[in-house]
């Protein structure tokens, strides 16, 4: 595989416009970026001890119960076959699948969580690129409060997108700007033209014209109508959600982001005011108590408008039931906290 036709896969915290750069990438005639059942994030802690079909079966299991079907049926017996020895092989060799069938030259991956595997992609995969994605940690904590997929208490989120945007930094410390490049949301949708053009001179892509005009796809029309959460997929590139936690967080929620996002947010040049004051970090059962309700809210909301609600609740228990096998300490997040 040549270094044009190497993968590219999205890093960061989700809910920081993860899935307008993929459906931005996916409109490349030679780029297919489907939404990712997230493998990594689910299967990466449980002891396979290089059983390929056993990786191989539980990896077809989360594609089956995934909350936005894939489009094209991936055979089981290829995959084996493709794998190698390695959980990763296994999700390349299933990506690698769905971009044959898309007729494309690459494959995309958009699950942000990848960021804790860069290593493991290299050492299979050494022509990966990685777009280190990031957004303003006030409006990602904003869009997970309220979002079904990534729910989030806040102050939680802080927590996440500080230690994401930690991994991702010391990958590009490591792999140099050639491996890993940073993308602003901001930036991006800013000034489109200009960043997607430096991210196609990054993959050694040329840019199209359709990268800009992402909305109109099929794929981005199929992304919106499945979930309030993804309603957004299917609209042109747009500055509106910038500064997105004057609206969506209260003012301590706020403070207790900035408390724990402050010294990364410096460095990416996110300004705050720096003179408020900081906030003690709420206790659990504030943090429990605080986001039932809204949970709650969320989950009725998706009740009523979400084609994929009972997908999602499928999706959940099969996660929920791969955590039983996984090592002590190395559990796969739980199901309701990815996207």
């Amino acid at each position: 595989m040549s270094t044009q036709d190497g993968p590219i896969l999205i890093i960061g915290t989700e809910r920081s416009g993860s899935n307008l750069l993929r459906l931005v990438l996916d409109a490349h005639a030679r780029i297919a970026v489907p939404h990712p059942p997230h493998f990594m994030r689910y299967l990466s802690g449980i002891p396979y001890d290089g059983d390929v079909d056993a990786m191989v079966g539980d990896a077809m299991r989360l594609l089956r119960h995934h909350i936005h079907p894939w489009p094209h049926v991936i055979d089981r017996a290829a995959v084996t076959g493709a794998a190698g020895t390695s959980l990763f092989g296994v999700v390349s060799a299933i990506y690698d699948q769905y971009r044959v069938a898309e007729g494309a030259a690459r494959w995309g991956c958009k699950s942000t969580f990848m960021v804790e595997h860069v290593d493991e992609v290299l050492a299979e995969l050494p022509d990966a690129r990685f777009l280190w994605l990031v957004r303003d940690p006030r409006d990602v904590a904003a869009s997970a409060k309220r979002a079904v997929f990534g729910h989030c208490h806040p102050y939680r989120m802080a927590l996440r997108w500080t230690a994401e945007q930690d991994l991702a930094r010391a990958a590009l410390e490591r792999w140099g700007p050639d491996v890993v490049h940073l993308v602003r949301y901001e930036d991006l949708v800013s000034e489109p033209d200009r960043e997607i053009r430096a991210i196609c001179d990054f993959i050694g892509e040329a840019f199209e014209p359709a990268m800009l005009a992402h909305h109109l796809g099929d794929h981005a029309r199929v992304t919106a109508s499945l979930s309030a959460s993804w309603r957004t997929a299917g609209d042109p590139i747009t500055t509106a959600r910038i500064g997105a936690h004057r609206r969506g967080l209260s003012e301590r929620e706020r403070r207790q982001v900035e408390s724990v996002t402050a010294p990364a947010m410096e460095k990416l040049h996110y300004p705050f005011d720096g003179d408020s004051p900081a906030e003690p970090a709420p206790g659990p059962l504030r943090v429990a108590l605080g986001g039932f309700a809204v949970r709650m809210a969320v989950e009725a909301r998706s009740l009523c408008t979400d084609r994929n609600h009972f997908r999602r609740w499928r999706r959940d228990v099969t996660v929920r039931r791969l955590r039983r096998r996984a090592k002590p300490g190395r559990a796969p997040v739980p199901a309701g906290e990815s996207r």
